[in-house]
């Protein structure tokens, strides 16, 4: 990592915050048009590989067999080898005798004896049929008489039974592989069987990734404050080979106009340059200016009307593309795959992708920015259908009836698809990976309404539903729980949304299982005053967990006080900050309700009130790190962040399954895995009571 630059070195909060260049903000069909404009996309050359070095390229020109396969007439049988007119009329009580020549054919043994009528020769599967011969005979439906030489026919065959004549499966001239096939372990052993020790294979485009920032940190260096692990590079290289590329890491470059631009011409030695980061406005960002200056015609779009993606830039230097990418991880593999992709796998010779489409429908409103085509991701989920609802189905123009096939066959009979949206942002390193697929937000739609029907398009090219969906508030015990469950053979799902989404979710029958942790402010009892038995769900005890307000060791405002004489400090001090969590899950609900026992005026809401994070998590990393002096926190989470605590109260994690999915396998081993007493004592190892 390069060293801080000197405050005299930094540039001044006017000048960071001014934009120094133009970024004109185009569709994505028009930022296409003039990518492409100045490419050729086609493959890039070919080169001679040897089979074992060919799995996974693409053929460069057309193979043809200059052998037949097989090369001679075989027996598919062990038996004997007869013409076929011999047999007839035979039978297990009239059998016909037939002479035994003097010989035994094994595989690879020439035959030397012609078999003519009323004679036959011994032969092994694979063997070459004799001169004579037109059809073999099963060892099964014969004996050998008494005298050894005489063989009694027990069964009347046809000509050509059991046997397979040369050129059956490739015959001499035959094209059997055509240029643009995909070599994979089939293919290959095909051009084995006709005798191919080399292919001419086209060329693996050479692609080029950099990371820019002086944030950006190697994996497995120290982490800095402030400072983020470099997880572009690792997908992005993965995204490139699954291509057809042959991706070339060069590393992690600071924000240092001449060691950026020294690593961008280098770079330019290959046949397509990646940058992530560095697409922005801002005086900061520069690498739009450095790509600007290398080659003709430059850059050709830098802005495009997508969410998420809007800075994406291209360029094309002297006929090689330059494409810099959002530094956020979602934004930086939405536009690889919208703009990068179809370069890479045309100039590997690779076709243009299928993208295949489901139908389902979204739990909740979604807002959208006008204007702006966006891309959601979501989470499939199976839920069962609604009277007169129909099964999901694939829509596309190519093979549209097998891959509505592979719809049903990866789907639950009986059950729609739901489209959770994975709610992340951009800068999620995880939210890509989770996804199964995302939806496209037309740029003249504002919002979708809860319920409404959206078309899904996959990462994968087929739904791959989990044996167990699970929508909850986070809790680590689950997590082991659920861990537990994927190690029976179980694929898991989860998707957290807090403790009401999920109760929500399993009474509309979304999901397998909801975990949740919600207070009833009247009774003072967390879950079961949520749950009725019209609500066609059940609920299963889970386990304790002590919600606490925590904070950083020796902050002398909560050291040794009890909790209404911290939280009455808190809220007198207007320096002291709180990060609150988000409306919906039950710790808020519980903070809310000691607040307003300690409030005398509903002004009297504490300094970061405004601040809400998702998890357990967020609220101690946030204290932690001095952005916020307190929150509420379980006490396993807070201990894992070295903070202090003051126990607030103890709550139920609970869990809640619709009864209609009770039985399913995966359910029932989590519900054995709920009540195994080894599985208990291993969650109150970890801080959770049961």
């Amino acid at each position: 990592m390069p060293e801080t630059p000197a405050p005299d070195e930094r540039p001044s909060p006017p000048a960071a915050a001014r934009q120094t260049q133009f970024l004109a903000v185009i569709s994505r069909d028009e930022a296409e048009r003039r990518f492409h404009q100045y490419l050729t996309l086609e493959p890039l050359g070919s080169e001679p590989l040897t089979l074992p070095t060919a799995l996974r390229r693409v053929l460069a020109e057309d193979v043809i067999s200059t052998v037949d396969v097989p090369s001679f007439d075989r027996s598919n049988v062990d038996g004997f080898a007869v013409q076929a007119a011999d047999t007839v009329g035979a039978d297990e009580e009239n059998p016909r005798r037939l002479t035994l020549n003097n010989e035994v054919l094994s595989p690879g043994v020439r035959p030397q004896i012609t078999v003519t009528a009323g004679t036959a020769t011994t032969i092994a599967t694979g063997g070459m049929l004799p001169r004579g011969a037109d059809a073999a005979l099963m060892v099964e439906h014969s004996d050998i008489a008494a005298d050894g030489c005489t063989l009694e026919v027990h069964r009347n065959i046809s000509a050509g039974e059991n046997v397979t004549f040369a050129g059956t499966d490739v015959a001499r001239g035959e094209t059997i592989q055509r240029a643009g096939q995909l070599l994979t372990s089939r293919e290959l052993g095909v051009l084995a069987a006709i005798g191919c020790q080399t292919v001419q294979v086209y060329r693996r485009p050479r692609v080029a990734i950099l990371s820019t920032g002086d944030e950006i940190v190697a994996p497995g260096q120290p982490l800095p404050a402030g400072s983020v692990y470099d997880s572009n590079a690792a997908i992005l290289g993965a995204a490139v080979e699954e291509l057809g590329g042959e991706p070339i890491q060069l590393g992690v470059i600071p924000d240092d106009e001449s060691q950026l631009e020294a690593a961008v011409c280098e770079a330019l030695q290959h046949d397509i340059v990646l940058l992530s980061g560095g697409t922005s406005k801002g005086a900061g960002d520069l690498s739009y200016r450095i790509v600007s200056r290398l080659g003709e015609p430059g850059i050709v779009a830098h802005g495009v009307a997508l969410k998420p993606g809007k800075p994406v830039c291209m360029a094309v230097c002297d006929g090689t593309p330059i494409v810099i990418l959002p530094g956020f991880p979602t934004s930086a593999i939405f536009t690889f795959h919208e703009f990068v992709a179809p370069v890479i796998r045309a100039y590997a010779g690779r076709p243009i992708e299928q993208r295949n489409t489901v139908q389902a429908s979204l739990p909740m409103r979604v807002n959208s920015q006008r204007g702006r085509t966006e891309y959601l991701l979501v989470s499939l989920f199976a839920a069962e259908s609604q009277p007169g609802g129909s099964s999901p189905h694939f829509r596309g123009d190519a093979g549209e009836h097998a891959r509505t096939c592979e719809a049903e066959k990866a789907t639950v009979p009986g059950e729609s698809l739901i489209a959770y949206p994975m709610g992340k942002g951009s800068g999620s390193v995880t939210t890509f990976s989770l996804a199964d697929g995302f939806i496209t937000i037309d740029q003249q739609t504002e919002m979708l309404r809860e319920g409404s029907g959206v078309d899904v398009t996959l990462i994968d090219d087929a739904i791959k539903p989990a044996d167990l969906h699970v929508v909850t508030s986070h809790c680590v015990g689950f997590d082991h729980l659920l861990s537990l469950v994927q190690r029976q053979g179980f694929t898991v799902k989860v998707m957290t949304v807090g403790s009401t989404g999920a109760l929500a979710a399993a009474k509309r029958g979304e999901c397998d299982i909801a975990g949740i942790h919600l207070l009833d402010a009247v009774s003072g009892e967390y879950n079961s005053p949520f749950v009725d038995e019209s609500d066609a769900v059940e609920l299963h005890a889970g386990y304790s967990r002590m919600q606490c307000l925590v904070f950083r060791e020796g902050d002398e405002r909560f050291v040794a006080r009890s909790i209404d004489e911290a939280l009455k400090v808190a809220l007198s001090d207007d320096e002291c900050r709180m990060v609150n969590r988000n409306p919906g899950s039950g710790t808020r609900i519980l903070t809310d309700r000691l607040l307003e026992k300690t409030c005398e005026t509903a002004s009297g809401v504490p300094a970061g009130y405004g601040v809400q994070v998702r998890s357990h998590n967020a609220v101690c990393a946030s204290v932690k790190d001095c952005r916020a002096d307190w929150g509420v926190a379980i006490e396993t989470v807070a201990a894992s962040y070295g903070l202090a605590t003051i126990p607030l109260q103890e709550e139920r994690f609970d869990f809640v399954i619709p009864t209609a999915r009770r039985e399913r396998p995966a359910v029932r081993a989590f519900i054995e895995l709920l009540n195994d007493s080894d599985v208990r004592i291993q969650l109150v190892a970890m801080g959770f009571p049961c």
